[in-house]
């Protein structure tokens, strides 16, 4: 018979204020964007032209689009934040999750954008692009 793992009280409440760790630093990461929306979407945009990663016809409009994925993210559930990086979860060992969002908002769907010519560069090369730009805003 095959033995059930129960945890004792000390594991659990180790167990519990990792996850509630984790819970309050995506928080408040999230909440950082809501105040630095503006300059986070400029930064982002700028950087991704810079490194030559996104080719584009219109800046502004690459701006306002990566402001709109911030928007979106700002009031989204939790299940609707993890749908999205899903796919792009095991890209870094420690991932940020708006680096993150923003990662897989850049290489799902502002591909298919009017203004966007074409996007280069691995995923990894997009992400630390865009964590190196998120992280000055970071606590």
């Amino acid at each position: 018979m095959a033995k059930v793992f129960r945890p004792s009280t000390r594991e659990s409440s180790i167990l519990s204020k990792i996850e509630s760790s984790k819970e309050h630093a995506r928080r408040v990461t999230i909440s950082r964007v809501r105040e630095n929306i503006e300059t986070l979407s400029n930064e982002v945009a700028m950087k991704l032209v810079e490194n030559r990663l996104v080719e584009t016809t219109n800046k502004n409009g690459l701006e306002e689009q990566i402001h709109k994925c911030l928007d979106k993210l700002i009031y989204a559930e939790d299940f609707d934040v993890d749908y999205q990086v899903a796919p792009l979860r095991q890209l870094v060992p420690n991932p940020n999750i708006v680096s993150l969002y923003l990662t897989s908002f850049v290489i799902e769907q502002l591909i298919n954008h009017k203004d966007i010519i074409d996007i280069y560069g691995s995923d990894e090369d997009i992400y630390f692009c865009i964590n190196k730009q998120i992280q000055k805003h970071q606590p």
